[in-house]
């Protein structure tokens, strides 16, 4: 009886436990869903008349500016960055990097003559005042692979109408 009796209340106890954390995993969901929404609809487009939009890059201390690219002579490394680039920043960028909606072109004079180190600072850091996340959680030899992509992107030259 008693085996019986200990083993509905670990029963009980399981179901309980499985019913909080679902609703414990909801409401996460909606918080984390509300914060991005406000922090992307607040920032949505707003970054076009930034004329500091690209400070960060000047923002990164000196030991991380001066850092070379390990893997800029790697033609592959390139390659695997045009794929992480569409996973992960294509969304806000633009399949080419053209800048769309939620963020600006990288294909302009600021971001292309940056140094790779000031590149990976931003990207490992993020801009979250511009929306942009925080990308250090990427595996560092990624986060070199989308910086080895951007550099490959040939500048926007603008001429005169």
């Amino acid at each position: 009886m008693t085996t019986e009796r200990t083993s509905s209340k670990f029963f009980l106890g399981q179901r309980r436990t499985k019913f909080l954390n679902q609703r414990f995993a909801m409401l996460l969901t909606l918080a984390v869903m509300s914060c991005g929404g406000y922090a992307a609809g607040q920032k949505t487009g707003k970054w076009k008349d930034d004329p500091n939009l690209f400070a960060e890059l000047g923002q990164a201390p000196k030991k991380d500016n001066d850092r070379g690219n390990p893997l800029e002579h790697d033609l592959d490394a390139v390659a695997a960055g045009n794929k992480l680039f569409g996973l992960h920043c294509a969304e806000c960028h633009g399949n080419s990097a053209q800048g769309a909606k939620k963020g600006p072109s990288l294909l302009g004079n600021e971001v292309q003559q940056a140094t790779p180190g000031a590149l990976f600072w931003v990207l490992t850091n993020g801009v979250v005042r511009h929306g942009m996340p925080v990308w250090s959680k990427l595996p560092e030899p990624q986060r070199w692979q989308i910086v080895s992509y951007i550099k490959s992107l040939k500048p926007v030259v603008k001429t005169a109408p």
